[in-house]
């Protein structure tokens, strides 16, 4: 499974540091939607769920959290803790986040405005998806 990382570039000096965001340019899309994730509970997890054809850019803008990604074929766990740093999900990704820091605030850009049919939150539905779209390439 290929897990792309994207390096944000970061500015700064003495005062402290900024990352800029630009669709086409560092985010590989037209960023339609952002929202954010802070404020979770310990041990809670959170996502459990894929897009059929959403792609989205993850940010840990403060603190870390640990996500479990799964293609159907393979799975991987990864900790995402540097704010220059950004998570690309793809459509047909299955996700879940934990192990949220105290602090953690996790900031999504989305290619698409939110579009509840666009979700499979069964993972065994996802699983099953997963196998076709695999069958039919």
């Amino acid at each position: 499974m290929e897990i792309k990382l994207i390096q944000l570039q970061k500015h700064g000096d003495e005062r402290g540091s900024l990352v800029a965001l630009e669709d086409q340019k560092n985010v590989p899309f037209t960023i339609r939607r952002v929202y954010y994730l802070f404020g979770t509970k310990e041990g809670v997890r959170r996502g459990f769920h894929a897009h059929k054809n959403l792609t989205q850019l993850v940010i840990a803008v403060r603190g870390s959290c640990r996500f479990h990604l799964d293609n159907g074929q393979e799975q991987i766990e990864l900790l995402l803790d540097n704010p220059a740093q950004g998570l690309l999900i793809e459509s047909m990704m299955w996700r879940e986040m934990y192990d949220f820091s105290e602090d953690c605030v996790l900031m999504v850009l989305a290619d698409s405005h939110y579009d509840e049919s666009d979700y499979i939150r069964s993972h065994e539905e996802f699983i099953g998806r997963s196998k076709n779209d695999s069958s039919t390439q």
